[in-house]
């Protein structure tokens, strides 16, 4: 007994996943994040679907029949996640410019039915800080987005 809860403190302090199950995931991380900013003013219309669609097919290189599969298990686990930092934790390794296009592709969600609400600024905006986007970067990728 002694040695099992010796062995759990041991696990817990090297940060060790005590869940028993392997969540690292970039691919579903990358679109629940899409469908967190889809979902943030509570209204998913068709445009966004679709752009949520075109978008996980072109980031993440998958076929129609992947991107629904990633999509379906995407919207489950958005709906289930208690923070932003359950996605953005997975995707401590992206490069920066792989970073700035996630950034974009969420501007391009929120931006697809005409107008960019509120909430969804403000997943966008935390989204970037924990990814450590730069503002900078943040404002250009909303930009390029507007701007078309």
């Amino acid at each position: 007994m002694f040695n099992a809860i010796t062995s759990l403190f041991k696990q817990l302090l090297e940060g060790e996943d005590l869940s028993g199950k392997n969540s690292y995931n970039p691919n579903l991380a990358i679109a629940s994040l899409l469908c967190e900013v889809a979902g943030a003013d509570n209204q998913i219309n068709q445009v966004e679907r679709e752009a949520k669609h075109h978008l996980v097919e072109r980031l993440l290189e998958l076929n129609e029949q992947e991107a629904n599969t990633l999509l379906t298990q995407a919207e489950e686990a958005a709906k289930n996640a208690a923070s932003l930092y359950e996605f953005t934790s997975q995707l401590r390794e992206l490069s920066q410019e792989t970073r700035f296009e996630l950034i974009k592709a969420m501007w391009e969600v929120a931006h697809a039915d005409g107008e960019i609400d509120p909430l969804e600024d403000s997943v966008i905006r935390k989204t970037a800080e924990l990814l450590y986007v730069d503002h900078s970067e943040f404002i250009r990728a909303k930009l390029s987005v507007i701007n078309k």
